[in-house]
């Protein structure tokens, strides 16, 4: 087949790979001609993600992927289109879908009869049809689910680790109907391996939602979930810490049954998922209830977590703190809505002299954001594990005290550490991380 993959970025550049490993001719398109060039000559244009510094030259030496900021162009040579732009968000994860719309435009005006176009960017439900199918219609003059056709199909993958994440989730395809939800079964199956699973109640492979609403619904739900789980232990641990008891030991003996799957309490929910999708979801549902205070549970966790910190170090005015990681989560440089953000304002706000270290961001980088760098090894009052990069483990950090924002380290690491859900008064010592 000819596909166009339009936006390739984290997401949608392994997916254009993909699609190429399996034979077919794809056009990547993108308004960042830095990117397409960088792709054009086989070099990924973000680190980290694994294989694609294998794969990505292999595919373009082949011929089998070429980049092109030339959307509409791109459009009219493919038989389906794969929608994978990003859909921004305002400081408070309010939905602004001008870089959708404006993709969404201008595969339109490419757009041929018989043309599947398949969106992957998760959106508020609804959207997929009576937002973008629209669109495609009026910038094209085709009628839908006659002469095009249009489905849902959601991203359900890490970055990081695409590749194997399309293997082993099951694809979900919803369409506007029937004609459309069968062309995106039958396109997603011949581009697609599945690993085989028998914890599923049916094959791995993709799975017919009905419509696109389904679809829609589906990725809101599952990320959701994740804000809620989440957002009830950081509330469970809030009252560990008022009482004084252990919730990682409470969280242990809960899920030694099957029906309880109380996540982990943390510093922070970051990333482009769990802190937006839940909005997403409000703009629909605005009343439900438990997303709301899920979310604001979470939003509030950088400035308890300084609470806490106060409450055993007492006033953090002067104190020299120490904030480890830039990211949302570790191993991972990704930086949307990262716990370190809110963190170091409210550390800056009550007066201390916060330096930052993550060890996947330079010392330049860090400056950009108008930070002090910090040198591992250096004396502080205070540390912060605020991303659960794995040298934090080891890494030796001397201070007089330490908040392990992540239940990163063993409790046997030192007297000193800190943990949201485990109340620790000591404060004599030096932590090492």
């Amino acid at each position: 087949m000819d596909i166009c993959v339009v936006g390739l970025g984290k997401l949608g550049l392994p997916l254009a790979v993909q699609f190429a490993l399996k034979g077919h001719r794809v056009r990547g398109a993108d308004i960042n001609q830095h990117t397409v060039d960088l792709v054009t000559q086989g070099n990924e244009p973000f680190p980290g993600e694994a294989h694609l510094d294998v794969l990505l030259p292999q595919v373009v030496k082949l011929g089998n992927l070429v980049a092109t900021t030339q959307t509409a162009e791109a459009v009219a040579s493919s038989e389906v289109v794969v929608v994978v732009v990003p859909l921004t968000v305002d400081d408070d994860a309010n939905p602004d879908f001008t870089a959708m719309d404006a993709a969404t435009s201008a595969v339109g005006r490419g757009l041929n009869s018989g043309t599947l176009v398949s969106f992957e960017t998760t959106l508020p439900i609804g959207t997929t049809r009576n937002r973008l199918t629209p669109l495609l219609a009026e910038k094209s003059g085709l009628k839908p689910g006659t002469d095009f056709f249009v489905t849902f199909s959601p991203e359900r993958i890490l970055t990081g680790r695409v590749f194997s994440d399309l293997r082993r989730y099951p694809k979900l395809v919803g369409g506007i109907d029937t004609v459309s939800e069968s062309r995106g079964i039958e396109f997603y199956r011949s581009v697609l391996d599945f690993d085989e699973r028998d914890d599923l109640p049916k094959p791995n492979g993709v799975w017919e939602m009905g419509s696109s609403e389904a679809a829609e619904f589906a990725k809101l739900a599952e990320t959701t979930y994740r804000d809620v789980n989440i957002g009830l232990a950081n509330q469970f641990a809030k009252h560990a810490d008022k009482i004084g008891v252990d919730f990682y030991k409470i969280i242990e003996a809960c899920n030694s049954q099957p029906y309880s799957h109380i996540h982990q309490p943390g510093i922070a929910v970051g990333g482009h998922c769990i802190p937006i999708y839940p909005r997403l979801y409000l703009t629909g549902d605005p009343h439900a209830t438990i997303v709301i205070a899920a979310r604001e549970t979470n939003l509030g966790m950088p400035e308890y977590a300084i609470r806490r910190l106060e409450d055993v170090y007492g006033s953090l005015r002067g104190a020299t703190v120490a904030v480890l990681g830039v990211s949302y989560r570790g191993g991972v440089k990704e930086h949307a809505f990262s716990g370190a953000f809110p963190l170091i304002k409210a550390l800056e706000a009550r007066g201390a002299n916060v330096a930052v270290h993550d060890p996947l961001y330079s010392e330049s980088e860090i400056r950009r954001f108008g930070w002090i760098p910090y040198p591992i090894g250096e004396q502080v009052d205070v540390a912060i594990i605020q991303a659960n990069h794995d040298g934090y483990r080891t890494m030796p950090i001397p201070c007089s005290l330490l908040l392990d924002g992540r239940n990163l380290l063993p409790d046997s690491s030192s007297p000193a550490v800190l943990r949201i859900g485990s109340r620790n008064q000591q404060t004599t010592g030096i932590c090492r991380a």
